[in-house]
């Protein structure tokens, strides 16, 4: 039985071929009431509240233990919506009508609607609608755009399965949609377009940078250390398991270990026989399978784990390379 101070998560698993509105609309009555209901996107699954509610949103802040200065993603579920939460220009346009629904984040001017603590404290908010049936009937049957970083504990990898959310949130939330595995696997890109002539590439991610440049004619810039403020993941140590993450460059020496006791992954067979070794068929599957993987391995009982590093620079490989590196961080 649980204590009374204890939430009881519930737990909704809905088949996508025939999907059931009333645990739906349940999970959209929770977000209205200012509840933590977690939902799958074609990235990662995601952790939601009303987004214009700053006590729902302190709540995600709670749950996940993740700090108050890291803004969050407001997602919304037209461009309307978007644009009565941020001030949109050309640019912005241009890319939404290429790239919405999907996995680009857009970082603009805030509207006075958008809660300080939804921001992050920032004049900026970011904006993306996302592509998944579930997400988007979300939003729309709450009828308020859904703040949502990963629904996962602050610094975990982020799940990409309602098992893992489950791990990481149970009695913390008050639902969890089970939508089945995702389909990118990584978080969407976030791009700072607030000033159209310097377009600032803030996290790589779902979305490749050369599309994004091809749409724009112009290349992605950098930021300095204060415009990077402005995208969620850039700041902390993210995305990585309780165990060491050693990376491996294929023209390096492979990483030393007790190889009886790591586990590998990448598209290429281990020079050293490993404890457990998970060969992907191409970038776009290790995306999707790095962050359950890391769970995976770490669950197994192996000591570390060895992750190749992406050669290729197009498509999601910059995004895949962020993540495994800062999965490495000490």
């Amino acid at each position: 039985m649980a204590t009374k101070n204890k939430l009881i998560t519930k737990f909704a698993a809905i088949d996508l071929e025939s999907p059931d509105p009333i645990p739906l609309n349940k999970a959209a009555r929770i977000i209205r009431s200012g509840g933590l209901v977690a939902f799958p996107t074609e990235t990662v699954y995601g952790l939601g509240a009303d987004a214009l509610n700053p006590d729902a949103v302190k709540r995600i802040y709670e749950a996940k233990g993740r700090p108050s200065d890291n803004p969050l993603i407001l997602h919304v579920d037209s461009t309307v919506q978007a644009e009565n939460l941020v001030y949109v220009n050309d640019a912005a346009k241009q890319l939404m009508r290429r790239f919405w629904p999907g996995p680009l984040t857009l970082v603009l001017p805030a509207r006075p609607c958008v809660p300080e603590i939804t921001r992050g404290g920032l004049e900026t908010a970011a904006v993306r609608m996302p592509r998944n049936f579930i997400a988007r009937y979300l939003i729309w049957t709450a009828e308020t755009p859904i703040a949502a970083p990963s629904a996962n504990l602050s610094g975990r990898p982020s799940p990409t399965d309602a098992v893992s959310v489950y791990y990481d949130m149970n009695g913390k939330i008050d639902m969890i949609i089970d939508g089945g595995r995702v389909n990118v696997g990584i978080e969407s890109t976030v791009i700072d377009v607030s000033n159209p002539e310097h377009v600032l590439l803030l996290r790589p991610g779902g979305t490749g940078r050369e599309e994004i440049e091809e749409v724009l004619n112009m290349r992605l810039e950098l930021p300095d250390a204060q415009s990077a403020k402005r995208s969620p993941g850039t700041r902390y140590r993210h995305y990585a398991p309780a165990i060491p993450v050693k990376i491996w460059h294929r023209e390096s020496e492979f990483p030393e270990s007790d190889y009886s006791s790591a586990g590998y992954m990448g598209l290429h067979e281990p020079p050293n026989e490993t404890g457990k070794a998970l060969i992907f068929a191409d970038y776009e599957e290790y995306a999707r399978e790095l962050f359950a993987s890391f769970r995976r391995l770490e669950r197994e009982g192996y000591t570390c784990i060895i992750a190749e590093w992406p050669e290729e620079e197009s498509g999601i490989c910059e995004g895949l390379r962020d993540r495994i590196l800062r999965a490495a961080m000490d």
